[in-house]
């Protein structure tokens, strides 16, 4: 991907800094051992960063507050699209449109997790909602295991993070079959069901991704079993199996509008299959709204000025730095950053120009003293779980950085 370098007269640094805390980096072998493969990048740079963000507690304490009032919004949110029938406005494929209906209207397809993308909530910045990643965020595996294993090895112990995202994962599996807050029936409810986690043959990172969502699904108490895609059997009549064997539950870390778009044999066959009840779809149909960038028009229509959010339009604002990105663009491809004479300051290329744009008032990210950006990413499932960072340029792509945290 190619960035054009910010010009230091077109946008204005934060004239704030956050706060790192330097710590020893996790070693190749340590991450490999506990399944962590992607530790560096093509550049052969580590990824993950061998800082931590300091946070305090009362900003956790923010993030925190703030991520279920954007998921309650979100929710009344959804609701208000199903009902005026807005689903192609926010361009979800028509042949995903009946399943998004489907599963919003009967709770069994229960949201098992996503990741709000925030700017700031550090040093007085307000927190304001970027995206929310709804149906298969990335950086699970950073956020809930290696920042943690980072205190551990730093003999932080004593010290703390806002990262209960496992535990939180594990409990809200169990919702699957008590669909309430009320964990505490899951063993006397639950009746053997099984389910089958899936991924793309190839990408360990999306493979070991899906096993960790694997064994938390275990530790609840779930049967489960795990097939790339190409290997799982989909009978419309029957159900979803793996060597004859019929699952209840079929977890898959592919993107919804990849399976309405490039796959429309698959997401006839799923409509068919959900029709019928023979098994339930994680994530379901319905984060692929939320998953939209387009959905935050919509928020806006709907909370004109909330604080936090950030002004959004189908069209190009007028007078305002923005950001246009792709309604269903992924790791800052396509994304490019207009000043208020709609002169672009930054772009990233990318794979995604062929959907449609959305245009985001711009929100300056929170800087380190090398002017570097960090974006929080929060977690959620039931509630919100667990803080994270992301650490890049001006639009944070996939050469971006992890960096954990923690509560001073």
């Amino acid at each position: 991907m190619e960035t054009k370098k910010l010009q230091d007269h077109d946008l204005a640094l934060a004239d704030e800094v956050i706060r790192l805390e330097r710590v020893n980096p996790l070693t190749n072998e340590f991450l490999e051992s506990i399944g962590f493969y992607w530790h560096t990048d093509e550049d052969k740079t580590p990824y993950v960063a061998d800082e931590l963000v300091v946070v305090s507690q009362k900003e956790a304490d923010n993030y925190y507050d703030a991520t279920n009032k954007l998921y309650d919004m979100f929710i009344e949110a959804g609701e208000h699209v199903i009902k005026n029938n807005l689903l192609h406005e926010i361009g979800i494929p028509f042949n995903i449109i009946d399943m998004v209906k489907q599963s919003w209207e009967n709770d069994v397809h229960w949201h098992l997790y996503g990741r709000f993308d925030l700017a700031g909530g550090i040093g007085g910045k307000p927190i304001k909602l970027i995206e929310f990643n709804a149906d298969t965020p990335t950086a699970l595996f950073e956020t809930a295991i290696v920042q943690w294993a980072l205190l551990k090895v730093n003999k932080m112990d004593n010290r703390s993070q806002f990262n209960n995202i496992y535990e939180a994962i594990k409990e809200n599996f169990k919702r699957l079959i008590v669909t309430n807050g009320d964990t505490e029936n899951f063993t006397k409810n639950y009746n053997g069901w099984k389910i089958l986690f899936s991924s793309i043959k190839g990408d360990i990172e999306d493979e070991n991704t899906t096993k960790l969502l694997q064994a938390a699904a275990n530790e609840a108490g779930f049967n489960t079993d795990f097939a790339f895609v190409d290997e799982v059997e989909f009978d419309t009549k029957e159900g979803i199996f793996k060597n004859d064997k019929n699952f209840e539950y079929w977890f898959k870390l592919i993107p919804w509008e990849n399976i309405g778009i490039d796959e429309g044999d698959l997401a006839l066959m799923l409509e068919e299959i959900m029709e019928n009840q023979k098994a339930i779809i994680l994530n379901p149909a319905y984060t692929l709204m939320f998953q939209s960038k387009a959905f935050m028009k919509i928020l806006w229509d709907l909370y004109p000025n909330h604080p936090l959010l950030l002004e959004t339009s189908y069209k190009p604002l007028e007078n305002k730095k923005q950001v246009e990105k792709r309604i269903f663009g992924r790791e800052g491809a396509n994304t490019v950053i207009l000043n208020e004479k709609n002169h672009i300051v930054a772009q990233e290329k990318g794979e995604y120009e062929n959907f449609d744009p959305i245009y985001q008032e711009y929100v300056e990210l929170l800087v380190d003293e090398e002017n570097k950006s960090y974006q929080a990413g929060v977690f959620y499932a039931y509630e919100a779980c667990g803080l994270g960072f992301r650490r890049g340029g001006l639009i944070l792509n996939n050469y971006s950085k992890f960096v954990g945290h923690v509560i001073e």
